[in-house]
């Protein structure tokens, strides 16, 4: 058996480099490759060509010998015994089995470890490759109806921009217009009512005349006022050559509106950037109130306001303003117990910093009796003239128009110590004394920038003279 092995291993071992050699015929199919392991290696990705078999040699029979023996013998342990029977039969036994037999299902793992070590190592099952390719998706996805623009066609930070001085005059918008007129007659209903009682006779005589004057007098219009209307409607009567009372009526109101034309005046915005106001008045006029007010006017005229809490007198005036700011998006500056005039240098000095339109400084209530604290006032807007020369451009006054008389009082008691350019008259709604325009007209034309007939914030208008005279007598 053992020189069987010395033959066969000295008939297939390689012949030296240079020569060939003639094998048998049987020998021939002996050599034959195997169909398991090579058409799996076949079908696998290709390697790198495998190198000659080594020379078999003597030295090799030791271990042929002990692997076939530990085949024919079988091993001791059983989970060993297939695979180590399978890797002892040689190569070429194996082809000869299969052969002589038609092959067994061990077969497969019969080739020598030489034969197949420079082959890559095969899963225990293959992937099969699919019968058809994978269809392409029905839709392709569609393609963007525009193309994505250019990098110079997208938006850019807008460069900054030197807001240029604009002069123009802030007048309330036409839309809701006969809404405000409705309110405004009816706020003046009450002074009104007792004038427009004159007119229901048939005669123009010196009664109806005199009940005019009084009937003005308790309007709180004045006694200089009274006068000059009485007067002004005689020689219309006369020129007009009118009988009716509805007709002298009528007339009335044209000399109103003519005696009241001096006080109205637009607020003008614009020509200083910014255009810096002061805001006083006496305690519970509605100065908080009135300012929130203006300031929704402003920003509906597209200014940009900045308002100042410099009112650190009154309690909660901070958080009054504060709320009136969120209302209107607006900024604010405050300082908790500072100097009122250090809190209006602050904002006047962030409103030019922040290029605002519209600084507002809300002032502290104070009595035109109390001289220190006007003295305040004074103080306050020399700091402002500090911070901005000029300024402030607007020193307006918030009157209630419930004081009648005394709101005359007031006038010429701040004006004469601020110098004021307009005045804002509120709670003409609720009060029978609104005749007190014409006096402020006949004896401190003060322009009236604004009128107020409620809480609302549209319940704040433009003051305009026609319209008052014709509600309040209508």
């Amino acid at each position: 058996m053992f020189s069987f092995f010395k033959k066969k291993v000295a008939a297939t071992a390689p012949a030296p480099l240079g020569q060939t050699t003639t094998e048998p015929a049987a020998d021939a199919a002996a050599t034959a490759q195997p169909e398991g392991p090579v058409q799996r290696a076949a079908d696998a990705p290709a390697h790198p060509a495998a190198p000659p078999v080594p020379d078999a040699g003597m030295p090799a029979l030791p271990a042929a010998q002990g692997l076939l023996e530990q085949a024919e013998a079988g091993a001791a342990d059983p989970a060993v015994q297939a695979p180590a029977a399978a890797a002892a039969m040689p190569w070429w036994k194996a082809a000869v089995s299969k052969l002589a037999g038609g092959g067994s299902g061990s077969h497969e793992a019969a080739a020598p470890a030489s034969a197949l070590a420079w082959a890559a190592p095969l899963p225990s099952t293959l992937p099969v490759a699919p019968a058809t390719a994978p269809a392409p998706p029905a839709t392709a996805p569609a393609a963007p109806a525009t193309a994505p623009p250019a990098a110079a066609d997208l938006p850019q930070d807008p460069a900054p921009v030197a807001l240029e001085p604009r002069v123009d005059s802030l007048e309330a918008a036409p839309v809701g217009r006969q809404t405000w007129l409705a309110k405004l007659r009816n706020g003046l209903r009450k002074t009104g009512s007792s004038i427009a009682q004159v007119f229901t006779g048939t005669q123009i005589d010196d009664a109806l005349y005199e009940e005019l004057e009084a009937a003005l007098l308790m309007a709180d219009a004045g006694v200089r006022a009274t006068e000059f209307l009485l007067q002004d409607l005689k020689r219309r009567v006369k020129e007009a050559k009118a009988t009716d009372p509805a007709r002298v009526k009528g007339l009335l109101a044209e000399a109103l509106a003519e005696l009241l034309a001096p006080l109205e005046k637009p607020l003008v915005v614009g020509e200083f950037q910014p255009t810096v106001m002061m805001v006083v008045g006496v305690n519970g006029a509605g100065k908080t109130t009135s300012i929130g007010k203006l300031t929704r006017h402003l920003a509906d005229a597209e200014r940009t306001v900045l308002l100042a809490a410099a009112d650190t007198f009154r309690a909660a005036a901070r958080e009054q303003l504060a709320v009136w700011a969120d209302r209107n998006r607006v900024e604010i500056v405050s300082n908790e117990g500072a100097d009122p005039a250090a809190v209006a240098f602050d904002a006047v000095s962030a409103g030019k910093a922040r290029g605002r339109d519209v600084v507002i400084a809300d002032t502290a209530g104070r009595l035109p009796t109390q001289l220190h604290l006007m003295e305040e006032l004074r103080k306050i807007k020399r700091v402002i003239h500090k911070a901005d020369t000029g300024a402030p451009h607007e020193i307006l006054l918030v009157v209630d128009g419930n004081t009648g008389q005394n709101a005359l009082s007031q006038v010429k008691a701040f004006d004469d110590a601020l110098g004021l350019t307009g005045l804002i008259v509120t709670k003409l709604d609720g009060t029978a004394k609104g005749g007190v325009l014409a006096a402020i007209a006949r004896e401190r034309p003060v322009p009236v920038y604004f009128i107020g007939v409620g809480e609302r914030l549209e319940d704040l208008q433009t003051f305009n003279a026609r319209e008052f005279a014709q509600a309040l007598l209508a």
